[in-house]
């Protein structure tokens, strides 16, 4: 992309020696690629930048393959990558220094579910969909769903959350325990099986969250939640973005436990209108969803339909059976795609913040105000039942203005949620992006605490380096 030079990443690559790749082909064979068609495909992601791929991609099978590969790379200085599935939005996975990107998806096994206890201990190629056809014999699910059908370990590399995040958390709340390979190429276990600890430092939350800059988490083990009695889903239609914002946080602050309750303003409607062949009115839409009894869920949906009449909304429609709700879903999961088919060539500069839910109408309101000025096309959605949106600005890569706009309208938008006492990101999670903006939130000393924390576990700075903030 024709970005100027101050939109890029800074590339600063280091050599690869030819003997650290004659070992990873002999130990991994046909599992090791220096193809550049492999390589590109582990060199981008879904964010708005373009740089050179990783310069060999190994297939791992095994924690032990892991180890064997980052003791390598340790041994020679080289960066190392984790790949999932490529789904993150901020350059997490761009092999901005080259070296090796370890592709996970092969370690795709659950290996232990133990219903009795509620938890299950996955490979982190384990995908989101995989692990909930696994265990939805046993009447378990697990709710963390960022929308994309992404890695476990990719999820708890970015603390990822999602559509069920006011109800059942995140991915920092509901991981108990990993198997990590740290920069030395050993093999550390953390946590344990037990729903809480106060043995010695959190070590699980130190890695969950740190975008694979620590360590290469290989095994995760999660909280499972009981499939609930009865699930029904909501569409209601408003007159604005603000009267369904403003419905949001009367549901949050009368205690209404909601399980889901998403945001799509007009033009994410009607993207998705054209994509799923939906028929929804184009107006700001909340999409809702209740868990519990059949009792319960009946009486939270009334209470969230009388506040919802008072702001305004109708067109209160329900969708009961499990077919009606997996339509309705699938169509906000396809919101990014569907959203990029109304400008074809277009790339996407995705955005997220989380602010209190009491500022959330205030932050929402004057980000619309400000892309409306600006005449750049884009979408909102947002889960709103915790404070995050999202926004999509849809620029031409071939007119560098467009970008330059993007990035000035998302600057505005993370200074307003730091203002509001909110976070640059709720859970995108920092990559080469907002690098900056951490140091606005988190200030001097915060950063240089992470980058002491990171000296400390990974000295030659091999784990993803050039990410979260610089050395």
């Amino acid at each position: 992309m024709n970005a100027p030079a101050d939109l890029m990443p800074r590339l600063d690559p280091r050599p690869v020696p030819p003997a650290l790749i004659d070992a990873l082909k002999a130990r991994f064979g046909d599992r090791c690629s220096t193809a550049r068609a492999v390589r590109e495909q582990h060199g981008r992601d879904e964010s708005p930048f373009d740089v050179p791929p990783p310069d060999i991609v190994v297939f791992a099978a095994s924690t032990d393959e892991v180890a064997f590969t980052v003791a390598l790379a340790q041994q020679h200085g080289v960066p190392v990558i984790p790949f999932g599935v490529g789904s993150s939005l901020e350059g997490h996975l761009l092999a901005v220094q080259g070296g090796v990107s370890i592709d996970l998806s092969r370690m795709d096994q659950v290996l232990r579910v133990n219903a009795e206890d509620l938890t299950v201990t996955v490979q982190a190629g384990v995908t989101r969909k995989q692990l909930n056809e696994a265990i939805r014999h046993e009447g378990l699910f697990f709710p963390i769903d960022p929308g994309a059908d992404a890695s476990i370990g990719g999820m708890a590399a970015t603390r990822a959350s999602g559509t069920n995040a006011v109800r059942y958390g995140t991915m920092r709340e509901n991981v108990l325990g990993l198997t990590v390979v740290t920069a030395s190429g050993e093999v550390v276990r953390t946590g344990t099986r037990a729903r809480k600890s106060s043995a010695g430092y959190d070590l699980t939350r130190l890695f969950v969250g740190s975008e694979g800059t620590l360590g290469v988490m290989t095994e995760i083990t999660l909280k499972l939640y009981p499939l609930p009695e009865a699930i029904s889903a909501a569409v209601c239609h408003f007159p604005s973005v603000d009267a369904a914002v403003r419905t949001t946080i009367q549901v949050i602050q009368l205690g209404v436990p909601i399980a889901r309750c998403e945001l799509l303003d007009a033009h994410a409607v009607r993207a998705v209108n054209a994509h799923d062949r939906l028929g929804l009115r184009e107006a700001p839409m909340l999409l809702m969803e209740f868990h519990g009894s059949a009792a319960g869920v009946q009486e939270q949906a009334q209470v969230v339909q009388d506040i919802a009449a008072e702001f305004g909304g109708e067109g209160f429609e329900w969708a009961t059976t499990p077919e009606a709700r997996t339509r309705l879903w699938t169509a906000r999961h396809h919101a990014y795609l569907s959203a990029l088919q109304t400008r074809p060539g277009c790339r996407a500069v995705t955005t997220d913040c989380c602010v209190p839910i009491s500022r959330l109408a205030e932050c929402i309101d004057a980000t619309v105000a400000e892309v409306d000025a600006s005449g750049l096309p884009y979408f909102i959605v947002g889960h709103v039942g915790d404070g995050n949106f999202h926004v999509g600005y849809l620029i031409d890569p071939a007119q560098p203005a467009e970008r330059e706009t993007a990035e000035r309208l998302n600057r505005q938008l993370v200074a307003r949620a730091l203002q509001l006492e909110g976070t640059c990101t709720g859970e995108h999670g920092i990559g080469l992006h907002k690098m900056g903006f951490l140091l606005d939130e988190a200030g001097a000393g915060g950063v240089a605490l992470m980058r002491e924390i990171k000296r400390a576990l990974d000295p030659r700075n091999i784990m993803n380096p050039g990410k979260i903030f610089e050395l």
